[in-house]
């Protein structure tokens, strides 16, 4: 026993190890002190921004990046709303139901999605997805103008910030369905055969085993799209008509923008206070990923907790 003990501690001292430790802490320390260095360098140019807002805008800072936070929580929780589900579908369809030949290449397929170039996306939307939306945007707004989402008038070019979420939704998707795949894909073998042994049918058997094995997992692949969602730049930007203001009329012409949309439209033309004001807002647009993310983590790790007990 002595002998077996003396060659574990000797194999934990081994170099290897050390220097797989060391290089672990190493990237570990790095990515903190890049995001030290971020925080540093926002706070450093946004306090100016803040400051200063009513010199350049006529407004406080406050009621300047009030309508782009709406905007982006908006095209977000839209986005959210729709690749949700699809994300966990398709992540159940890839794992329990299609046969092992059709789910690999349909993972291979949702995987690639990722590999899109945002700008692709947002030249198909504001060309392709946008007018084919518009007939939908009119429908809404004669049918249900009661709902304020759907009031209307309806736009007539389909850049609205619904078409945005759509968008965003797509993009979010093969996020959240590999990490949800993987995690479907982990449910204990046993757990799963003793539900079916018990006479369950197969969605009774997901419900009883995966879905509460891989709660907190899928609840962290949710917010991680939700973090790729509230930074994305480009394809918002092109398929965004914004107008600046806070509205609930999903399908109008008149549209918030986004916090990343607004960055990247403007920052080539400020000058002097402006660029302080934009990189106050990106410090907003950073701090509200910290608490998305620090939530992720609060959930997940309570719904970890629970599990255990």
């Amino acid at each position: 026993m002595s002998t077996t003990i003396d060659e574990a501690r000797g194999a934990g001292r081994r170099p290897g190890d050390a220097i797989f430790k060391g290089t672990a802490v190493g990237a570990a320390l790095v990515i903190l002190l890049a995001l030290a260095g971020v925080a540093v360098f926002l706070l450093y140019e946004g306090v100016p921004g803040i400051l200063g807002a009513r010199e350049e805008t006529g407004s406080s800072f406050v009621a300047y990046v009030w309508p782009l936070v709406y905007g982006t929580l908006v095209a977000a929780v839209i986005a959210l709303v729709i690749a949700t589900p699809l994300a966990f579908a398709m992540a159940l369809v890839i794992s329990h139901y299609a046969p092992k030949r059709l789910a690999k290449p349909l993972g291979y397929i949702v995987d690639l999605l990722a590999a899109v170039p945002s700008v692709v996306y947002g030249v198909w939307g504001i060309t392709v997805l946008g007018p084919q939306l518009v007939p939908m945007y009119r429908w809404l707004a004669e049918t249900v103008p009661w709902i304020p989402f759907f009031a209307g008038p309806a736009s007539t070019t389909g850049r609205t910030i619904f078409t945005a979420g759509v968008v965003l939704a797509i993009m979010v998707l093969p996020i959240v369905t590999a990490i949800c795949r993987e995690i479907f894909a982990q449910t204990p073998t046993l757990h799963q055969e003793a539900a079916l042994a018990l006479g369950a049918t197969r969605w009774e058997m997901i419900r009883m085993t995966v879905f509460p094995y891989a709660r907190s997992g899928m609840i962290s692949a949710v917010m991680l799209g939700l973090g790729r969602a509230l930074g994305e730049t480009m394809a918002v930007a092109l398929v965004l008509s914004a107008s600046g203001v806070i509205t609930l009329n999903f399908i109008s012409n008149t549209n918030p923008s986004t916090i990343a949309a607004n960055i990247a439209l403007r920052f080539p033309e400020a000058t002097g206070l402006a660029v302080n004001i934009l990189i106050a807002s990106g410090l907003v647009l950073f701090a509200i990923t910290f608490a998305v993310n620090f939530a992720a983590r609060a959930i997940a790790g309570r719904s970890a907790r629970r599990m255990s007990r």
